[in-house]
């Protein structure tokens, strides 16, 4: 929806601004070549209670077509026509046009719109959605030219952490990754109040290895018979243990260990065998949910639900308030293999990205490169309205009487995390004060590094046909094995490791291992 147009503020800004000569912003193409804009103003920030007084733009307005996923908000449009205010006194004139794909069609509808040639501006996305696809295709533009020039804030921003690399294809820089660190690797937790409720104890940093997970599991379904206790297969747990990284791409991977980055097939680790076998053991234990291989409904729901008793996650949500529906809930985390090496999450989880038919994206920039600096702004874009989206407890941003996260009109909006700053980011009911520096803290520790393929697109074009028979039996023959529903562990290994080669496993590992080679070679250059 177009957002209405300001009214002049006086009658004789009109008159003036009748014979003054208004500056027009050109298009743009994916050379940067782009007319000069009058420079932002950005890093001032006046206070919430004093606004900034609006000024004149000598710049034509333009409205910006923004793409997120989620489900768009009541007060999405009301919040974004103040984000426009806020920008115009600023002397930014633009104005936006907020859109909303829901995340399951998220992927599939950028792509149809990407090769329909739609001209929206900037979009969300992500590794875990359509980016690979979006840069690998050409579909964003390149901003080798234009981000230094009319983002310098958010430039110097990414020089210091070095996450530009992740988003270059080709030389070019294609994407614009958030500004967080984290690491992904694994805590497994459960519920301590029922726990301690039948006796078993366990100290903080005493579970660290498969060994003493399953003992505690095997406690814990004594201890509650009919229980839904867990969703979660052990094979994480031996990777984990092995520091095994999977790639994300059709379950092979590569060691930490290895400097060559051989990528291999999982199913021909040795771990695999000894995480099926315990896999296997936990389904016929009744510790493994019998509908665990097929059930959609979110784990993050059933843990803060209390459908679950046991959880594998991050440090992220270890540390978090998980938001469990009774109060009485408590949960307990503890860090597996402490002393093992584990990947960084990568900086393209959340990324923001202009398209290549964008006739803006000077303006796009721009606006980015305020909201690395502008704590107002920021809270504008990221909360909303104070006393409509939100309310202030102190510094906590919470929401307001009667509202909660299902009922929010704009508050946790789809899309807001690859905007998330942590130098402006409030704390809120999910996390404290510090908590994201805390979190970048860990992600800096010794033990957590960056994967040396970060950023790497393994095209898929000369494989498709046998990636299609890979996956196709990977559905049929590998989960049941990896949840522990096959009945004869090694004579299904046997079989679907043979009908994978079969069908072309080779073939895929030479063509990804000469891209992994040449990505190597080109950084070395």
């Amino acid at each position: 929806m177009m957002l209405k147009q300001r009214k002049p503020f006086l009658v004789a800004l009109v008159l003036l601004m009748a014979w003054t000569l208004a500056a027009c912003s050109g298009g743009n193409n994916s050379k940067g070549e782009a007319s000069s804009p009058p420079p932002s103003e950005g890093g001032s920030s006046p206070s919430a209670s004093e606004p900034a007084s609006p000024s004149p733009s000598k710049e034509e307005e333009v409205t910006l077509k923004f793409y997120f996923g989620g489900d768009k908000k009541a007060a999405t449009d009301e919040v974004w026509g103040k984000v426009s205010e806020y920008l115009k006194a600023k002397g930014l004139n633009v104005k936006f046009d907020v859109n909303f794909i829901p995340f399951g069609d998220f992927k599939d509808k950028m792509l149809v719109m990407a090769a329909s040639g739609d001209k929206w501006d900037l979009n969300f996305d992500g590794d875990w959605l359509s980016y690979k696809l979006m840069a690998a295709k050409g579909s964003y533009m390149a901003l080798n030219d234009l981000l230094p020039q009319y983002a310098p804030n958010l430039t110097k921003k990414y020089q210091e952490q070095g996450t530009l690399e992740a988003a270059t294809v080709n030389g070019e820089i294609v994407g614009l990754p958030w500004t967080m660190k984290m690491n992904q690797r694994y805590f497994v937790g459960w519920r301590q109040d029922l726990a301690e409720k039948a006796g078993i104890i366990r100290e903080p940093d005493s579970v660290k290895t498969i060994e003493d997970v399953d003992k505690f599991l095997h406690e814990l379904r004594q201890a509650y018979p009919n229980e839904k206790l867990s969703r979660t297969p052990a094979q994480a747990l031996f990777m984990t243990r092995d520091e095994w990284v999977d790639l994300g791409f059709h379950q092979m991977g590569f060691y930490l260990n290895d400097p060559e980055v051989k990528i291999q097939a999982v199913e021909e680790q040795p771990f695999y065998k000894e995480a099926s076998l315990l896999t296997k053991k936990w389904y016929d234990d009744k510790i493994i949910n019998r509908d665990a291989m097929y059930d959609k409904e979110g784990a993050e729901d059933q843990w803060r639900n209390g459908k679950l008793l046991f959880t594998m996650t991050s440090h992220e949500w270890a540390f978090a308030n998980p938001g469990f529906s009774d109060p009485s809930f408590k949960q307990q985390m503890f860090l597996l293999y402490p002393d093992k090496k584990f990947v960084n999450r990568t900086a393209l989880a959340n990324v923001l990205a202009i398209n290549r038919n964008s006739e803006h994206p000077d303006r796009v920039l721009r606006f980015l490169d305020m909201m690395e600096t502008d704590k107002t702004l920021y809270d504008l874009v990221q909360y909303g309205i104070e006393g409509k989206t939100y309310v202030l407890d102190g510094d906590v941003a919470v929401y307001p009487e009667g509202m909660t996260f299902t009922t929010s009109n704009y508050m946790e909006w789809g899309g807001q995390w690859a905007f998330w700053k942590p130098q402006f980011m409030r704390p809120n009911q999910t996390y404290e004060k510090d908590f994201w520096v805390k979190e970048a803290e860990f992600a800096s520790l010794p033990i957590n590094v960056n994967s040396p393929v970060d950023g790497l697109f393994i095209a898929e074009d000369n494989i498709k046909n046998e990636i299609a028979k890979r996956d196709q039996l990977y559905e049929e023959l590998g989960k049941p094995i990896e949840y522990g529903v096959a009945k004869d562990v090694d004579g299904a290994i046997a079989d679907y490791t043979k009908k994978q080669k079969n069908a072309g496993r080779d073939k895929i590992i030479a063509e990804a291992q000469k891209q992994i080679d040449a990505y190597l070679a080109s950084k070395k250059q």
